[in-house]
């Protein structure tokens, strides 16, 4: 079988592809013919496709999918597709995030996201002709502001802050859709990732030990572990790092608090810590972290 693995930075360099927009954690793209012509292709980024015109049916891990105009396919890091047709007036927006990316545009809303991802499993919403027009709206204020170029004052920040709001506005949706569906008994694993979701998403600090969570899940850290990776591929510890970079990223690049204040909101014993775990997952230091510019678009305006 001819399989494929795809980053941001790949799709990003890939000469195969027509890039409307990238940095380091966003690409938008209007053609992903070359991310089908695998027979088999896992993306490393979080995935979102909405259907404008037109059908398209394939699979994703295995299970069977298609979409018609005004469905939201949304998919996790690491799911696989394979076996992709498209009818000749299929016509789509795609979008596709890193992880820390997503958290720091959701933040508090990333528990919809999350349960509609992980314990629901689903991958399709179906947008309503409002929901639609609304979608078009804010894709036609990322295209003029794209094709600005990428000279444009704040370009970075406007394109992001309309992503934001895009995927806001998804959240909306999500939860009518959680809301409206018939209630079924969550499977007890499931149940038990989003309690573990839920606690650590309420934690003000998030910087502790997977052994401290699963004790008040009254749990082994073991069992924490192993029904975080069933249920989204991944540990419990890696969620809590996420979460963690997510608050850091925050603190640092949209509050005015000090770096040793920082530190005592997020838990850490002290600012060498901190700057030690900053230095490790940044790669610079939380200041230098604070004071550099976000990422510029590598990619044409179209």
């Amino acid at each position: 079988m001819k399989f494929a693995e795809f980053t941001i930075r790949q799709l990003a360099e890939s000469q195969d592809i027509s890039i409307g927009y990238s940095d380091d954690d966003i690409i938008i793209i209007d053609n992903i013919n070359t991310l089908i012509a695998p027979t088999s292709a896992q993306l490393k980024m979080n995935l979102l496709v909405i259907c404008t015109n037109g059908r398209a049916q394939g699979s994703v891990d295995n299970q069977p999918m298609s979409m018609e105009k005004n469905n939201v396919f949304i998919g996790p890091p690491n799911v696989t597709f394979g076996d992709f047709m498209m009818s000749p007036d299929f016509q789509f927006k795609a979008m596709f995030f890193t992880s820390h990316i997503l958290q720091s545009f959701l933040r508090e809303k990333m528990s919809i996201w999350n349960e509609v991802m992980y314990i629901h499993r689903k991958r399709m919403v179906k947008m309503s002709e409002k929901d639609a027009e609304l979608y078009s709206l804010f894709y036609d204020l990322l295209r003029t502001c794209i094709n600005e170029g990428p000279d444009t004052p704040f370009r970075t920040e406007i394109i992001q802050s309309l992503l934001r709001a895009s995927l806001l506005a998804l959240c909306s949706r999500m939860k009518r859709m959680l809301a409206d569906a018939p209630q079924q008994q969550m499977k007890q694993a499931g149940n038990l990732f989003q309690r573990f979701l839920n606690l650590l998403e309420q934690q003000p600090v998030k910087h502790r030990t997977v052994e401290s969570y699963a004790a008040e899940l009254y749990i082994t850290p073991k069992y924490l572990s192993a029904v975080c990776k069933k249920q989204s591929g991944k540990t419990a510890n890696e969620w809590i790092t996420q979460q963690v970079l997510a608050d850091i990223r925050y603190y640092l690049k949209q509050t005015d608090l000090s770096i040793k204040q920082i530190c005592n909101r997020l838990g850490f014993p002290n600012p060498s810590f901190f700057g030690k775990y900053v230095k490790e997952h940044f790669g610079m230091t939380p200041t230098q972290f604070r004071n550099s510019q976000p990422a510029s678009s590598s990619g044409n305006s179209q």
